[in-house]
């Protein structure tokens, strides 16, 4: 849904762009713009739709990073700590298995 809509948006500001540029194109072609005109115009124009596409995505980053925080799913850093904590008591529980192997060998030993 969201990737749609800002495909949507990506496709209005291409489709403005052109609209402004065929625009200009015609107003030349009357004589009622110079070509300088026209080119000034038409990068105004440019820039102002590439600034709204650059404010649609800021916006769009936003939103989805807020949407997860309510989702409530686990952060990178939360994976990375978790995977920390794992590789601990691995090696924790590696290293008991050894003493107990170590003592049950040395018990049997004994007997």
């Amino acid at each position: 849904m969201i990737l749609n809509s800002l495909k949507n948006a990506m496709f209005a500001a291409l489709g403005a762009q052109e609209m402004v540029m065929e625009l200009v194109e015609k107003l030349v072609q009357k004589g009622q713009l110079s070509e300088a005109q026209g080119m000034k115009l038409v990068k105004e124009w440019t820039d102002k739709i590439n600034q709204t596409g650059t404010d649609i995505s800021i916006n769009l980053a936003e939103v989805v990073h807020k949407t997860l925080e309510r989702m409530s799913l686990p952060t990178k850093e939360d994976f990375d700590g978790l995977v920390k904590k794992v590789n601990i008591l691995t090696a924790r529980v590696s290293d008991l298995e050894e003493i107990i192997k170590h003592t049950t060998v040395k018990d049997t030993k004994d007997v």
